[in-house]
């Protein structure tokens, strides 16, 4: 089982619960720095931290094989959080999943094989997972559910037409997916990221970072 960190409002208090994903190598403390930024102040935060730091061993588009059995594993342990929230009376539309990188990644691939009407799906550079989509694998609905990809158009490691394939299989089950793209190659999160998650996702009325 995963360290699992919690942040935030209480559960007890929130009325809508974020699942923070961090990406390879990283922790719970570098996703959890989003807080500074993202209209999170009503949110309980859920921060599952990796073993090792990593959710799978190697590139997101890497044969299926070689990242096995790390992400079937890491699906399984996404989706317990998501069913305990289910079972404490949080409705799907009030769980978020918020990645970035290799997080970014495993939000929409746990997404996509789970599809609900989440209050969002936020992937700070990210995509679908396996060396080729495997289309029949992604059924459901997501009954209008917000998704949000943001990357580089020449990020090192996630290329855009993953991206924009990923975006066709998810609008294809329901989803309204937006992209913004960048001229440029850096591996980041941007301020225009950030502001369009927070007043089309987000929506509270916390002060914009500066």
């Amino acid at each position: 089982m995963l360290n699992i960190f919690h942040e935030g409002q209480s559960l007890e208090k929130a009325t809508k619960v974020a699942i923070l994903i961090h990406g390879r190598g990283a922790s719970v403390s570098s996703i959890l720095s989003l807080q500074e930024h993202l209209n999170l102040e009503d949110f309980a935060l859920v921060l599952p931290q990796a073993e090792n730091n990593s959710w799978y061993p190697y590139s997101f588009m890497a044969p299926d094989h070689m990242n096995e059995p790390s992400l079937s594993n890491a699906i399984q342990e996404i989706d317990h959080i998501v069913q305990d929230l289910l079972k404490q009376g949080f409705s799907s539309d009030r769980i978020y999943l918020i990645g970035f990188s290799q997080g970014a990644c495993l939000s929409l691939e746990y997404a996509g094989r789970n599809p609900k009407k989440y209050g969002g799906v936020i992937a700070f550079t990210g995509g679908l997972i396996g060396e080729q989509l495997d289309i029949p694998k992604y059924k459901g609905d997501f009954e209008g559910a917000p998704i949000f990809i943001g990357s580089s158009e020449e990020d090192m490691h996630v290329p855009l037409s993953r991206i924009e394939d990923s975006k066709e299989v998810l609008k294809s089950m329901g989803a309204k997916v937006n992209m913004l793209i960048f001229p440029d190659r850096y591996h980041t999160i941007r301020q225009e990221e950030v502001d369009w998650v927070n007043l089309n996702i987000l929506t509270s009325k916390k002060k914009m970072m500066v």
